[in-house]
C-alpha cells in the first residue's frame, strides 16, 4: 500500500495538472506562420488585381490626342473651327482662259458659279494669245506666278496686285489682277449655260471694236489651297475630249 499510494501522488498530477509551459509555442508557431503565408499570399494577389485593373484602366482610355479631346467635347461651332479649315483645300471651279484673236494678251477668270458673272479671280497675262496657243499644241502648260514683295505677305493671296510670270520655266513678262468690266460681265453671261468648251466669241461683243474676235477655252478646275502663300489651278480634260494639262500656280515668297 505504501508504494501504491507513492505511485498515485506521482502519476496523478501528470494528468490533473496544466500542460507546461514548453507544449504553447507549438501551436503558437503554427497559426502565426499560417497567418503571415495567408497575408503575404493576398498582399500578392491583390497587388496582380491592381496592375491588372491599372492596365484594363490604361487600354480604355481614348488614344486621341488631348487637344483633339478638348475640341471635340467643345461646343459644334468651336469643334468645326478647330478641326477644319474655314476652307476646303480641294474645290471645284470653273475656270475661263480668254485673249484676242491678234495682238491681245491672256486672261485668266476663275469662277465658282457659273451663273455669277462677277469672277472671284481675274488676271491679265502678258502672254499674247498666239505664243499660248503655240504652248498648248505640247500638250503641257504650267504656268507659275509669283509674288516677293514683302509689304504684301500679310495680305489675301488674291489680293497682290501684280505677280512675276513664267510659263514652261521661262519667266515671260507679269500678270496683273484685274476688275471684271461690263464687257468681261457681258462675255460671262454669254457662256452661262456652257461649263466645258472652246470658240469664237464675234468682235465687238467683248472688246468693242470690229476688228478683234475673242478666243476662249471654258473647262473645270480642280482649286487646290496649299495653306495662306500657295494656291494651284488644275485643268480637268473632259472624258471624250484630248489630253491637255493645264496648270496655274499663284506662290508668295517670304
Amino acid at each position: 500500500m505504501p508504494k501504491v499510494d507513492a505511485l498515485r501522488r506521482f502519476l496523478l498530477p501528470c494528468f490533473n495538472s496544466t500542460p507546461t509551459s514548453p507544449a504553447p509555442p507549438a501551436p503558437l508557431t503554427i497559426s502565426t506562420k499560417k497567418r503571415l503565408s495567408t497575408s503575404l499570399r493576398d498582399d500578392l494577389d491583390d497587388s496582380k488585381q491592381e496592375k491588372k485593373f491599372e492596365e484594363d484602366q490604361e487600354d480604355s482610355y481614348p488614344t486621341t490626342p488631348i487637344s483633339n479631346t478638348n475640341s471635340t467635347s467643345s461646343a459644334s461651332g468651336a469643334a468645326i473651327s478647330l478641326s477644319a479649315p474655314p476652307r476646303s483645300s480641294k474645290t471645284m471651279v470653273i475656270g475661263t482662259i480668254f485673249g484676242q484673236r491678234r495682238g491681245g494678251h491672256v486672261w485668266f477668270c476663275v469662277q465658282h458659279d457659273r451663273l455669277n458673272t462677277k469672277p472671284s479671280l481675274l488676271l491679265e497675262l502678258s502672254i499674247p494669245t498666239t505664243t499660248l496657243i503655240q504652248e498648248m499644241r505640247c500638250g503641257l502648260v504650267r504656268i507659275a506666278l509669283e509674288s516677293s514683295d514683302s509689304e504684301l505677305n500679310r495680305c489675301p493671296l488674291h489680293s497682290i496686285p501684280m505677280w512675276t510670270l513664267f510659263c514652261n520655266g521661262r519667266k515671260i513678262g507679269f500678270a496683273v489682277r484685274r476688275r471684271a468690266t461690263q464687257q468681261t460681265r457681258i462675255m460671262l453671261k454669254t457662256m452661262q449655260s456652257m461649263t466645258v468648251g472652246a470658240g469664237v466669241i464675234p468682235s465687238g461683243l467683248v472688246s468693242g471694236t470690229e476688228s478683234e474676235e475673242v478666243l476662249y477655252m471654258r473647262a473645270n478646275y480642280e482649286c487646290i489651297i496649299g495653306g495662306a502663300d500657295s494656291e494651284s489651278f488644275h485643268l480637268i480634260n473632259p472624258d471624250e475630249g484630248p489630253g491637255q494639262e493645264f496648270s496655274i500656280f499663284l506662290l508668295r515668297s517670304k
